[in-house]
């Protein structure tokens, strides 16, 4: 018996279940099929004009820098903006999503747009979000190549465009859309929820910037996208 079998049997033990039990198999199965909704604060129950400000002012709180841009024609000169003010090198990283792609990039002549997934020498990284959470200023990104998951972790800050229609008030009705967008047994493998940048304290009660991630954390909403 492997370990793992060892521990799932004790478990199976205290609950008085057996292996094979077919009614809680079922049972599992149905609520899988559900996908039951949970307690939705009411933070974010707003028009939707006041989520997408809700989600700003919320993602500043955690130390995440806002920029809002009319349409996203306008992102890579808010790139290459915020590069410039930050003292860092005209070169990005983004995967293949065709949003970042049909952006005009090449009218930034001096700045570099590599593709495909980071490496630890990429110093910023950008990314399309698949969604934002306004009542916590959480930016949602699903693995793949369109947005590589080494993007949002590799490099020392993060760039993240998200449309402001697809700012929703909660976590729970982007998971929705999630599963409405992939439907059962086709969900990425990976979901990542960010909310500012990288930091730990789990030393001595230290507050550490960049621990796990991206020291910086910059948001681009398209009011237009």
């Amino acid at each position: 018996m492997s370990g793992r079998e060892g521990i799932i049997g004790k478990v199976r033990t205290a609950l008085g279940a057996k292996a094979g039990d077919a009614a809680r198999t079922r049972a599992v199965h149905e609520r899988l099929l559900a996908a039951p909704q949970g307690v939705i604060p009411a933070r974010g129950q707003l028009p939707h004009a006041k989520q997408v400000r809700l989600f700003c002012m919320m993602a500043e709180k955690v130390s995440a820098s806002v920029q809002r841009v009319k349409k996203p024609d306008s992102v890579p000169r808010a790139v290459a903006a915020y590069l410039r003010a930050k003292n860092l090198p005209s070169a990005v990283r983004m995967g293949s999503d065709e949003r970042l792609a049909a952006m005009p990039w090449h009218t930034m002549k001096s700045l570099e747009v590599k593709t495909g997934a980071a490496d630890p020498e990429d110093e910023v990284g950008v990314s399309h979000a698949l969604a934002g959470i306004a009542e916590t200023g959480t930016v949602a990104l699903y693995s793949g190549p369109r947005n590589p998951t080494t993007v949002n972790f590799l490099p020392e800050h993060h760039i993240v465009v998200v449309d402001a229609k697809d700012i929703a008030g909660d976590m729970e009705t982007v998971l929705a859309s999630l599963r409405q967008t992939f439907g059962k047994g086709k969900m990425p493998r990976t979901l990542n929820l960010i909310t500012g940048p990288s930091r730990s304290a789990d030393i001595e009660q230290t507050l550490l910037v960049g621990a796990h991630g991206p020291r910086a954390l910059h948001l681009i909403v398209v009011d237009g996208g």
